[in-house]
């Protein structure tokens, strides 16, 4: 891989880089029930960073299949499909475009962007950790990524909720989110 040295990092060489879905996870979790957490995660997106010369100038887009949210838990599953949730039917995608690189310090930066969940977008910061560029035995480039993010997930729309005989409601309205992943030069 082509790499550069910039502000003590050794960062890839400008250009435009896919995520490898094969070693990407796009995970996330909501408080349950007020006492603890349930993790998914989607399996099916593509995306796309765009590393500029100046890499504050770099650009990031990411399209996710709705319907491919899986919890381990069918019945589950098939409520955030729904018209409660996400209603995969009329909004199949969920996407988030950069909108800027707001700053760094050492190998985390700061990328604002708009999240577009059932129609309805939203400005989301997002951390941003580079974990380092190198060559896998195969001898692709690769380079990695740890990216998190909290919304509340009514600003979306997704409001659904129950009430609980002991308090409180059934689903928290954060909503953390956790992209742990590679990326390849695009061909």
């Amino acid at each position: 891989m082509t790499t550069r040295t910039w502000e003590s990092l050794t960062i890839p060489a400008a250009g435009t880089y896919n995520l490898d879905v094969a070693h990407t996870s796009i995970g996330f979790v909501v408080k349950h029930m007020m006492v603890s957490k349930v993790r998914g995660r989607f399996d099916t997106f593509e995306g796309a960073v765009t590393i500029a010369e100046n890499p504050l100038e770099s650009t990031a887009e990411l399209t996710i299949q709705a319907e491919s949210i899986t919890t381990g838990a069918a019945d589950r599953d098939g409520h955030l499909r729904s018209d409660d949730f996400l209603s995969v039917e009329k909004f199949p995608t969920i996407t988030f475009k950069s909108t800027r690189v707001t700053g760094h310090k050492g190998d985390e930066f700061t990328v604002v962007g708009d999240l577009t969940i059932r129609d309805v977008t939203k400005e989301v910061e997002l951390t941003v950790e580079y974990g380092g560029a190198g060559t896998n035995p195969w001898g692709q480039a690769v380079w990695g990524y740890t990216i998190t993010t909290e919304f509340d997930r009514e600003d979306f729309g997704l409001t659904w909720n129950q009430a609980l005989e002991t308090g409180g409601v059934l689903v928290g309205k954060k909503v953390k989110i956790e992209i742990e992943g590679e990326a390849n030069p695009a061909a």
